[in-house]
């Protein structure tokens, strides 16, 4: 989470050089790259079984090419700090997408920390005069980015079962950039010719590569394959924490007290939500079993 929030503020800098489709589709070579050298020297390279191919394709189809597409537009249209709680949202609705389809459940501790910690969301994103505090496409393209990570979680759920955590990134990053590269082509093939690639622009995208798209996906997955998707997700709340911080000090984007207060529900809510009870909460029935 720490890697993905500082990757708001990596990713506002690269996109005044770059646009939104060639700054992913940079990171997600260097990405590639990256992963493929470390699964050769620690030699946990795996064999993909035939099988297995169509769910890599379509996982890789949803994270990383749509939900980048949404994420990287939108931030392209907001301020990085609403970006990032947007992206936090996440944890409310995938709780039950995985009770649905994964049969996961959820504390009713669990259940409260979702609410504060959307609470917290709510704060952030909605000014005094009942305003956003983005655009309306902007906030529709990161909602889009919302969408494709909550179809994904159960994809990558249903992956850990059957590979490590670095296979699964670097073949899904991978896949990735051939569905950006028609994108960069037809659309951003001007503007990226015409870049200057100084060394803050490629410092910056190699963290992205390195950091954001390799280090934090490997971390996600496995988690995810240690305590599955939905308590896996409440985490990503801590995103827009850590993304304000960083963009206060790097941008000069001002925190203002809702921001703080937000940021202070935020953790609150994470906190009660990763309480183990004996106690848990049927979504179905809206029932308390032991």
């Amino acid at each position: 989470m720490f890697f993905w929030g500082m990757s708001y503020v990596w990713s506002k800098q690269v996109f005044e050089v770059l646009q939104p489709a060639s700054t992913v589709f940079i990171r997600l070579i260097i990405s590639s790259v990256f992963l493929f050298l470390v699964l050769k020297i620690l030699r946990k390279t795996e064999h993909i079984k035939r099988k297995h191919i169509g769910m890599f394709l379509v996982s890789s189809l949803f994270n990383p090419f749509f939900y980048f597409m949404g994420e990287s537009f939108g931030l392209n249209l907001a301020s990085p700090t609403v970006s990032a709680v947007i992206i936090a949202t996440i944890p409310v609705f995938m709780p039950v997408f995985a009770y649905m389809l994964l049969k996961e459940k959820l504390g009713f501790v669990n259940v409260i920390g979702l609410i504060v910690s959307f609470l917290g969301v709510l704060v952030m994103i909605i000014q005094r005069d009942y305003t956003l505090t983005a655009s309306p496409k902007g906030i529709l393209y990161l909602f889009g980015a919302v969408a494709s990570a909550l179809v994904y979680g159960i994809l990558l759920k249903k992956l850990t079962l059957n590979y490590k955590p670095l296979t699964i990134v670097w073949v899904q990053n991978s896949i990735g950039i051939f569905y950006f590269l028609p994108v960069v082509l037809l659309f951003e093939t001007e503007s990226l010719s015409n870049a200057v690639f100084s060394f803050n622009l490629l410092s910056n995208l190699l963290l992205l590569g390195v950091f954001a798209s390799s280090l934090a996906f490997v971390f996600f997955t496995f988690t995810v394959s240690k305590i599955g998707i939905a308590r896996t997700n409440i985490y990503t709340n801590l995103i827009p924490v850590f993304t304000a911080f960083f963009s206060y000090f790097l941008l000069g984007e001002i925190i203002t007290f809702d921001k703080i207060l937000g940021i202070t529900l935020v953790i609150i809510g994470v906190i009660l939500s990763q309480k183990r009870k004996k106690l848990t909460f049927d979504l179905k029935t809206k029932k308390l079993y032991e």
